[in-house]
């Protein structure tokens, strides 16, 4: 994984209280949280057009169950089932 930047961020401190509440919920700490918010809005702007290398392969293996079907499971509409 490549070296991080650090810098210092100053936050007020109720706006740092709801990351951190935020962050738990989602089981992240407040840093990993700030940069899951950074990475979203950089998306949803159009600056950020592919995920950051170290989560490449994390997000190819992650699966959506509403639109990912097992291949070996599902039913051709076309023939009719067997057994």
């Amino acid at each position: 994984m490549a070296a991080k930047k650090r810098f210092l961020l100053r936050l007020d401190p109720d706006l740092h209280g709801r990351i951190e509440k935020w962050a738990t919920d989602d089981l992240r700490n407040v840093n990993a949280q700030v940069g899951f918010l950074l990475r979203e809005s950089l998306k949803r702007a159009g600056r950020l057009k592919d995920p950051a290398p170290d989560r490449q392969e994390e997000l190819e293996t992650e699966k959506d169950p509403e639109t990912e079907k097992d291949p070996e499971t599902e039913e051709d509409p076309e023939t009719e089932p067997t057994g």
